[in-house]
């Protein structure tokens, strides 16, 4: 299951079932889960613990040390879940101090040239096409689809469900179930995820209202939010007020009903 021209530190947790292929490197403080498979020129170091049936391809550097003036050299951590596909050349960094870790969920899919900060947190069955950046601290929601070269600026929160279009760049949040477009701007619903995940049309339909109410009733967004409060009641609708009142960065705005582009 090791191809005699990889490294593999004899401390490392190798399940007898993962495969590892040539010229992979895997040093002492990690433990690989079951059924995975390391492509040729992987690299996986510091304290990386790895679920099962992980896929990684040519040239990962996965838990590699962080990018950060702050960081020390310890030996800090990266956890990733079940499932996931890490495709060519792409890079996930460890945290910056002990006891906090880089969290990668389960099922997701992070496409070639990616790469995934410091301290960021990825949901479940996220998807990064090539070239996305994810700063440190970021959080991605479930099912979130961020598409090609995208930009996300650190301590950045993606809500679940959220899509970003192609290019575009965010420094502030982005709520759940809405649709990124150029800079921290968003364009409508993404009503094509909503429908595939399972939600029901009276819970989309009153994700319009709660967005109309919001970006497109000519009140102060603070004020918007405080009245939808007793207004809608739906969980998905909750949860988008929740994240709105959480938010430190503040959120990205609608680009106006002239440019507006629901799928």
């Amino acid at each position: 299951m090791i191809h005699p021209t990889a490294v593999v530190h004899p401390k490392a947790k190798v399940h007898a079932t993962t495969r590892i292929g040539p010229y992979a490197v895997v040093d002492a403080e990690v433990t690989l889960g079951p059924e995975c498979e390391l492509g040729p020129h992987v690299y996986i170091t510091g304290a990386t613990v790895i679920g099962a049936k992980n896929r990684f391809h040519a040239g990962c550097v996965i838990g590699d040390a962080p990018q950060d003036l702050k960081y020390k050299g310890e030996l800090t951590g990266l956890r990733i879940g079940d499932g996931n596909v890490f495709r060519e050349n792409l890079t996930v960094h460890r945290s910056v101090s002990v006891g906090e870790e880089t969290v990668i969920g389960n099922s997701c899919l992070l496409m070639a040239s990616c790469h995934v900060g410091h301290n960021s947190v990825l949901g479940n069955h996220v998807i990064l096409a090539n070239g996305v950046l994810l700063a440190g601290y970021v959080i991605v929601g479930d099912r979130a689809f961020l598409s090609g070269n995208c930009l996300v600026h650190q301590f950045t929160r993606v809500g679940e469900l959220a899509m970003m279009q192609g290019g575009a760049g965010i420094s502030k949040d982005l709520l759940p179930y809405t649709i990124a477009r150029g800079d921290n701007r968003i364009c409508g619903l993404n009503v094509v995820g909503m429908r595939r995940a399972g939600l029901n049309s009276e819970e989309r339909l009153e994700l319009r209202r709660l967005y109309h109410f919001l970006f497109r009733n000519g009140r102060r967004l603070r004020e918007a939010i405080e009245e939808a409060r007793g207004q809608f009641s739906s969980e998905p609708a909750r949860r988008v007020l929740e994240f709105v009142h959480a938010t430190k960065r503040g959120i990205c705005r609608d680009t106006g009903p002239d440019h507006q582009e629901e799928r």
